[in-house]
């Protein structure tokens, strides 16, 4: 897992040169990322793209402060829950269905608080994580405040390394 304190360092881009060397191997890989979405020069939210092509939202600025019951906010941005799952939740059970007999690369970039707001998601990726033939490459958080527990959950396995990118 690629992990670090501030946005904009490179976690993504790195996420991507990897997969698309691992890609070029023949080395059976899936998964998504997130990526910026930029109007006018300003950032007005993230994307989640999978690795087969698919895209939309999972994060947009909003504009009404007043948040109503039913939106997920990280700060300014209002979280697409709906749009996140039909994504990432199909391609993480066609990795936890696979046989176990070849290894295969998920990619999960990212691990969140935007993503984490799925039930549904954190079950999966525990799942991910627990099947012997899946190794995840995936980017987490650096923790700034309160802790999430997946995330923390995932810093602590034995059988995850992390590194710091600055």
């Amino acid at each position: 897992f690629f992990s670090s304190l501030f946005l904009g360092v490179g976690k993504t881009t790195l996420i991507q040169k990897v997969t698309q060397a691992l890609k070029s191997s023949g080395i059976p890989i899936d998964g998504f990322y997130t990526e910026e979405v930029r109007e006018g020069g300003r950032r007005t939210g993230f994307d989640v793209v999978t690795l087969s092509g698919n895209r939309g939202p999972l994060s947009r600025v909003s504009s009404d402060s007043s948040a109503s019951r039913r939106e997920y906010r990280v700060g300014q941005y209002v979280v697409d829950l709906v749009s996140f799952e039909q994504l990432a939740l199909p391609m993480l059970r066609n990795i936890n269905h696979g046989g176990d007999t070849e290894k295969r690369i998920c990619v999960i970039d990212e691990i969140g608080k935007m993503e984490l707001f799925s039930q549904a998601f954190i079950q999966a990726v525990r799942q991910t994580l627990a099947g012997s033939g899946t190794v995840v490459l995936g980017t987490i958080p650096i923790p700034k405040g309160k802790p999430l527990d997946l995330v923390e959950e995932i810093r602590s396995r034995k059988d995850v390394k992390v590194f710091n990118v600055s």
